[in-house]
Protein backbone atom coordinates (compact mmCIF):
# COMPACT_ATOMS: atom_id res chain seq x y z
CA UNK A 1 0.00 0.00 0.00
CA UNK A 2 2.55 2.36 0.71
CA UNK A 3 4.47 1.97 -2.40
CA UNK A 4 1.43 3.03 -4.22
CA UNK A 5 1.45 6.08 -2.58
CA UNK A 6 5.17 6.87 -3.15
CA UNK A 7 4.36 6.02 -7.03
CA UNK A 8 1.08 7.88 -7.01
CA UNK A 9 2.63 10.87 -5.24
CA UNK A 10 5.95 10.32 -8.10
CA UNK A 11 3.71 10.34 -10.63
CA UNK A 12 1.35 13.75 -9.46
CA UNK A 13 4.79 15.45 -8.99
CA UNK A 14 6.23 14.26 -12.59
CA UNK A 15 3.07 15.47 -14.53
CA UNK A 16 3.13 19.16 -12.46
CA UNK A 17 7.09 19.29 -13.43
CA UNK A 18 5.82 18.41 -17.11
CA UNK A 19 2.91 21.42 -16.72
CA UNK A 20 4.86 23.59 -15.45
CA UNK A 21 8.32 23.51 -17.59
CA UNK A 22 5.43 23.90 -20.50
CA UNK A 23 3.50 26.77 -19.35
CA UNK A 24 7.32 28.21 -18.16
CA UNK A 25 8.52 27.85 -22.07
CA UNK A 26 5.74 29.23 -24.04
CA UNK A 27 6.60 32.00 -26.51
CA UNK A 28 3.14 33.91 -26.75
CA UNK A 29 3.73 36.03 -23.47
CA UNK A 30 4.29 39.43 -24.31
CA UNK A 31 6.64 40.39 -21.63
CA UNK A 32 9.07 38.10 -19.67
CA UNK A 33 10.89 39.64 -16.80
CA UNK A 34 14.57 37.86 -16.37
CA UNK A 35 17.11 37.54 -13.44
CA UNK A 36 20.48 35.91 -14.02
CA UNK A 37 23.11 35.69 -11.67
CA UNK A 38 26.32 34.40 -13.60
CA UNK A 39 29.14 37.62 -13.00
CA UNK A 40 28.42 39.11 -16.97
CA UNK A 41 25.23 39.09 -16.80
CA UNK A 42 24.41 40.16 -13.10
CA UNK A 43 21.55 41.84 -13.37
CA UNK A 44 17.48 41.80 -13.23
CA UNK A 45 15.90 42.29 -17.03
CA UNK A 46 12.90 42.87 -18.83
CA UNK A 47 12.38 42.27 -22.28
CA UNK A 48 9.95 42.27 -24.93
CA UNK A 49 9.11 39.05 -26.86
CA UNK A 50 6.49 40.23 -29.52
CA UNK A 51 7.42 43.89 -30.19
CA UNK A 52 11.29 43.82 -29.57
CA UNK A 53 12.88 47.75 -30.57
CA UNK A 54 13.73 48.27 -33.98
CA UNK A 55 17.20 49.69 -33.34
CA UNK A 56 17.99 46.25 -31.20
CA UNK A 57 16.51 43.85 -33.50
CA UNK A 58 17.90 44.78 -36.41
CA UNK A 59 21.54 44.42 -35.10
CA UNK A 60 21.13 41.48 -32.58
CA UNK A 61 20.71 38.09 -33.05
CA UNK A 62 19.78 36.60 -29.37
CA UNK A 63 22.41 38.47 -27.33
CA UNK A 64 24.92 38.66 -29.93
CA UNK A 65 25.85 41.42 -31.82
CA UNK A 66 25.41 41.10 -35.91
CA UNK A 67 25.29 44.81 -36.66
CA UNK A 68 27.84 46.55 -38.71
CA UNK A 69 28.91 49.90 -36.76
CA UNK A 70 31.69 48.93 -34.83
CA UNK A 71 33.02 46.87 -37.20
CA UNK A 72 36.44 48.09 -38.68
CA UNK A 73 38.70 45.97 -41.59
CA UNK A 74 42.18 43.82 -40.61
CA UNK A 75 42.23 44.20 -44.49
CA UNK A 76 39.75 44.81 -47.38
CA UNK A 77 36.86 42.61 -47.10
CA UNK A 78 37.97 41.36 -44.32
CA UNK A 79 36.33 42.46 -40.97
CA UNK A 80 38.70 42.14 -37.64
CA UNK A 81 36.36 41.28 -35.31
CA UNK A 82 33.83 38.64 -33.56
CA UNK A 83 30.85 38.71 -31.32
CA UNK A 84 30.04 36.02 -28.49
CA UNK A 85 26.81 35.71 -26.05
CA UNK A 86 27.19 36.62 -22.89
CA UNK A 87 29.49 34.39 -20.80
CA UNK A 88 30.28 32.27 -24.23
CA UNK A 89 33.52 31.67 -25.63
CA UNK A 90 32.00 29.32 -28.77
CA UNK A 91 31.85 30.92 -31.44
CA UNK A 92 28.29 31.80 -33.99
CA UNK A 93 28.27 30.66 -37.87
CA UNK A 94 29.54 34.13 -38.15
CA UNK A 95 32.30 34.38 -36.62
CA UNK A 96 33.61 31.33 -37.81
CA UNK A 97 33.04 32.94 -41.20
CA UNK A 98 34.93 35.97 -39.88
CA UNK A 99 37.86 34.37 -38.71
CA UNK A 100 38.08 31.97 -42.02
CA UNK A 101 38.31 35.42 -44.22
CA UNK A 102 41.11 36.19 -41.33
CA UNK A 103 42.94 32.87 -41.48
CA UNK A 104 42.56 33.26 -45.72
CA UNK A 105 44.15 36.65 -45.49
CA UNK A 106 46.83 35.47 -42.66
CA UNK A 107 47.95 32.72 -45.31
CA UNK A 108 48.47 35.41 -48.38
CA UNK A 109 50.44 37.88 -46.08
CA UNK A 110 52.99 35.63 -44.21
CA UNK A 111 54.46 38.56 -42.96
CA UNK A 112 51.89 39.71 -40.66
CA UNK A 113 51.65 38.80 -37.08
CA UNK A 114 48.24 39.36 -35.13
CA UNK A 115 47.10 40.38 -31.30
CA UNK A 116 43.99 38.28 -30.68
CA UNK A 117 42.31 40.60 -28.08
CA UNK A 118 40.02 39.31 -25.48
CA UNK A 119 36.69 41.76 -24.82
CA UNK A 120 33.90 41.67 -21.93
CA UNK A 121 30.93 43.62 -21.63
CA UNK A 122 30.93 46.06 -17.96
CA UNK A 123 28.90 43.45 -16.23
CA UNK A 124 31.08 41.17 -13.93
CA UNK A 125 34.08 41.93 -12.06
CA UNK A 126 37.45 42.49 -13.33
CA UNK A 127 39.04 39.85 -12.79
CA UNK A 128 36.34 37.54 -13.95
CA UNK A 129 36.27 39.77 -17.25
CA UNK A 130 39.60 39.47 -17.52
CA UNK A 131 40.04 35.56 -17.48
CA UNK A 132 36.27 35.46 -20.21
CA UNK A 133 38.76 38.22 -22.28
CA UNK A 134 41.34 35.63 -22.42
CA UNK A 135 39.21 32.86 -23.31
CA UNK A 136 37.28 34.38 -26.29
CA UNK A 137 40.84 35.43 -27.58
CA UNK A 138 42.11 31.82 -27.18
CA UNK A 139 38.83 30.86 -29.26
CA UNK A 140 39.47 33.04 -31.91
CA UNK A 141 43.30 32.10 -31.76
CA UNK A 142 42.42 28.70 -31.90
CA UNK A 143 40.17 28.55 -34.61
CA UNK A 144 42.78 30.87 -36.68
CA UNK A 145 45.28 27.75 -36.14
CA UNK A 146 42.46 25.01 -37.41
CA UNK A 147 42.71 26.88 -41.07
CA UNK A 148 46.29 26.82 -41.37
CA UNK A 149 47.73 30.21 -39.27
CA UNK A 150 50.61 29.18 -37.24
CA UNK A 151 50.47 30.18 -33.15
CA UNK A 152 53.67 31.94 -33.52
CA UNK A 153 52.04 34.55 -35.59
CA UNK A 154 49.13 35.07 -33.08
CA UNK A 155 49.32 36.42 -29.48
CA UNK A 156 46.94 36.54 -27.26
CA UNK A 157 46.14 39.60 -25.29
CA UNK A 158 42.64 40.27 -22.58
CA UNK A 159 41.07 43.74 -22.04
CA UNK A 160 38.77 42.15 -19.93
CA UNK A 161 36.04 45.34 -19.70
CA UNK A 162 38.69 47.91 -19.82
CA UNK A 163 38.18 48.85 -23.50
CA UNK A 164 34.98 49.25 -24.21
CA UNK A 165 34.13 50.40 -28.00
CA UNK A 166 30.44 51.14 -26.29
CA UNK A 167 30.15 52.92 -23.16
CA UNK A 168 26.55 52.63 -23.13
CA UNK A 169 24.87 50.06 -20.69
CA UNK A 170 21.99 48.53 -22.37
CA UNK A 171 22.31 45.08 -24.42
CA UNK A 172 22.71 46.43 -27.50
CA UNK A 173 26.08 47.86 -26.39
CA UNK A 174 27.01 45.56 -23.86
CA UNK A 175 26.54 42.82 -27.31
CA UNK A 176 29.08 45.35 -28.83
CA UNK A 177 31.82 44.95 -26.22
CA UNK A 178 31.57 41.23 -25.70
CA UNK A 179 33.98 40.37 -28.86
CA UNK A 180 37.81 39.44 -29.98
CA UNK A 181 39.26 41.86 -31.79
CA UNK A 182 42.12 40.58 -34.48
CA UNK A 183 45.13 43.58 -35.00
CA UNK A 184 47.87 43.94 -36.92
CA UNK A 185 51.22 43.44 -34.50
CA UNK A 186 53.38 44.43 -37.40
Amino acid sequence: MNLNKILKNTFIILVASLVLNACATKKTSTTTSTTTSTPEASTSTSTSTSTPTPSISGQMQGDVFIGMDSIEYLASGVPDRVFFATNEIVLTTASRETLRKQAAWLRENSDVNVIVEGHADERGTREYNLALGERRANSAKDYLMTYGVSSDRISVLSYGKEKPVDSGSNPLSWSKNRRSVSVKAN
